[in-house]
């Protein structure tokens, strides 16, 4: 199978890239300058010239709060760019797999989502991403559009690098007690992304396509999650700090959040026999992994 990833720098783009090399898959990831996906000739030649079996596209704006001052950007990257992709799938018969986000919902529903429920994003990156899978489903037939949350890993910019950051300096920490998700582990994620993408590129006339919410199991509050970071860097013997519960409105942020978007991954696990750790278990590598690199975030 050859696996193209667009999207090069990105916490799932090189857990793709890691779980195809421990694989024996061939991947590449690609990103500017040579491909640039808010350019609809450059996706159209680069996909025309490197043909993968399947794509997934991991290439997105995911600055939640700068989204709300550069909507045009979030807009041409994420929406628009999604669309130009899968158009040029389309125009080769290539499967896709575009990474969406737990941010289409508006987080009222007070319960996980299912695919099936009503989308009502409420900041600029959801509406962006949510047009994006749009146009995916109108652009390419062979599509999975897979939604994940909280992505975590030891690359890049997330939640368990900020908190080890800034334990470093602040012995004491306030981190939101009243908004709900399902954090979900690249590598984990990317183990799965894979084995979605090889079942779909051997046998696409039987795979139910379309869209899966894909996230780590069980949930919890940005307040649990980064009391479980902290336990697992004291156990490393990395800087571990106090964590306040605080109120969202106490912490005042250029996009709103959805209080509650926990998914629901049943239709995942019925439909290709899926799941995904519990978090707990990716905070616990993703913390191990940090210490061995010496970096603590």
């Amino acid at each position: 199978m050859k696996l193209l990833i667009t999207g090069r720098a990105g916490q799932l783009a090189r857990a793709l890239l890691e779980a195809a090399a421990g694989a024996g898959v061939q991947a590449e990831a690609i990103g500017r300058p040579g491909i640039d996906v808010t350019n609809e000739r450059s996706v159209r030649e680069t996909i025309a010239r490197e043909r993968p079996d399947i794509l997934v596209n991991t290439a997105a704006y995911t600055a939640v709060d700068k989204a709300e001052s550069e909507p045009i950007l979030a807009l041409a990257v994420n929406a628009l760019g999604a669309g130009f992709v899968a158009k040029a799938c389309a125009a080769h018969a290539i499967p896709i797999i575009q990474i969406s986000t737990d941010h289409v919902f508006d987080g009222t529903k007070g319960g996980p989502y299912l695919e099936a429920d009503a989308t009502s994003p409420v900041n600029v990156y959801g509406r962006t991403k949510l047009e994006g899978e749009e146009r995916v489903a109108d652009a390419c037939p062979h599509h999975l559009i897979l939604r994940t949350a909280w992505l975590y890993s030891p690359w890049g910019a997330n939640f368990v690098k900020t908190m080890l950051r800034l334990a470093r300096t602040q012995p004491s920490i306030s981190v939101v007690n009243d908004q709900m998700g399902s954090p979900t582990s690249a590598p984990h994620l990317a183990r799965i992304v894979l084995d979605i993408a090889a079942r779909a590129v051997a046998n696409p006339s039987n795979t139910r396509w379309g869209t899966y919410h894909t996230a780590g199991g069980g949930d919890t509050t940005r307040f649990g999650l980064a009391r479980e970071i902290f336990r697992h860097a004291a156990a490393q013997g990395l800087p571990a700090a106090d964590v306040v519960a605080i109120a969202t409105q106490a912490y005042p942020t250029a996009a709103r959040r959805p209080a509650d978007s926990r998914l629901n991954c049943d239709k995942l696990r019925l439909t290709f026999g899926l799941e995904l750790p519990d978090w707990r278990l990716g905070v616990e590598d993703c913390v191990e992994r940090l210490a061995a690199l010496g970096t603590g975030g």
